[in-house]
């Protein structure tokens, strides 16, 4: 809401006095000797208010968004996780190239939407199209950014990113093994060239971890007492235990008693990083005659035999290390059998 005052001093004088409360901002205020010059203050601070594009010191009006950049990098990203650091990174990178030159007062919701919409549309470098889901996350980590610069250092009085919508993402990819293939797959690792090939997919499908959750273990993460693996380095960030049983702790029991002594990973490869599966991960498909399916697939293979096993969604987000229940509402049908026998149960208890 805004208003204009008329004033009047003893001398005579008129002034005219501009008042704007708006919410979430402080209140705002300033006198002219001018009526027009009142009026076009107000109507162009209330509109910069309202897109988040207010900024009242002349220091905050002269900042770029490479300034914001070059200090969240420096105060804010190192406290994440080394995969989100390098993730975010990546993105911010994009956003110096694109916008960096431009002034953060002059970040609008028009100017914004214009840029994810060239996100978009850019071309990769092999030629592919960027997927909503890209464009989203590189959207996300503008957002935190300037969330921050927002909440906690006071370069700019809103976010304008809030303003802008997310492009639309497909519902996510299911593909999950039969048993058969489960099978036939478990018999082409075994013969695989590479010997920690079938540990692997049977942990993959025994705890439902990505590639890299698995590749990065570390026999510290291992505890074989407690039945359970420790995942440090996670998509969101987030230390996450899973249970080991049946076959997957067996085979860590015996990897165990042959492991090698010159590095901590349970997987090793070459200057003690981790091992590189790709090529006899591909092998093992070929062998097993499995078309369609990538290692991430088995995340979703594990999730979708823990709903047809009887495991609510909140079960599954926890042992995936999802925050939300969003991200498996994919695997809800899986559950209708199991949710239709708790419901009967519910009946007979209440009725006989």
């Amino acid at each position: 809401m805004a208003a204009i005052e008329v004033r009047k001093s003893k001398d005579g004088k008129t002034s005219y006095r501009v008042k704007i409360r708006l919410k979430g901002y402080r209140p705002e205020e300033a006198t002219f000797d001018r009526k027009k010059e009142a009026q076009r203050w107000m109507t162009q601070t209330e509109a910069a208010m309202m897109e988040g594009r207010f900024y009242k010191s002349a220091e905050r009006r002269k900042l770029t968004v490479v300034d914001v950049i070059d200090r969240y990098s420096t105060d804010t990203l190192p406290h994440k996780s080394q995969n989100m650091q390098k993730r975010q990174s990546a993105q911010l990178l994009y956003w110096r190239q694109q916008i960096g030159h431009m002034l953060l007062c002059d970040l609008t919701p028009q100017v914004l939407s214009k840029q994810r919409d060239r996100l978009f549309a850019a071309p990769l470098a092999n030629g592919n199209s960027r997927s909503a889901a890209s464009v989203n996350r590189h959207l996300a980590a503008l957002s935190h950014m300037l969330t921050i610069a927002c909440e906690e250092w006071g370069d700019i009085d809103g976010n304008p990113l809030l303003k802008v919508k997310n492009l639309s993402e497909p519902r996510g990819r299911t593909r999950f093994l039969s048993e058969t293939e489960i099978d036939a797959l478990n018999v082409a690792c075994k013969k695989s060239d590479y010997a920690d090939m079938h540990c692997i997919v049977v942990l993959a499908l025994s705890t439902g971890a990505r590639r890299s959750e698995l590749m990065n273990l570390k026999w510290a993460d291992v505890d074989l007492k407690r039945e359970c693996l420790q995942f440090n380095q996670t998509k969101n960030g987030e230390i996450r235990r899973v249970p080991l049983k049946g076959q997957a702790l067996s085979l860590l029991k015996e990897k165990s008693r042959v492991r090698r002594i010159d590095s901590n990973l349970l997987f090793p490869g070459k200057n003690d990083a981790p091992y590189t599966i790709e090529k006899p991960w591909q092998k093992a498909l070929a062998e097993a005659q499995i078309n369609d399916f990538t290692f991430h697939d088995l995340r979703h293979t594990a999730a979708s035999y823990l709903a047809m096993g009887g495991a609510s969604l909140l079960e599954i987000a926890n042992i995936l290390g999802h925050k939300t229940l969003q991200m498996v509402q994919r695997y809800a049908h899986l559950t209708e059998s199991h949710t239709g026998s708790v419901v009967e149960r519910m009946n007979n208890s209440l009725f006989g």
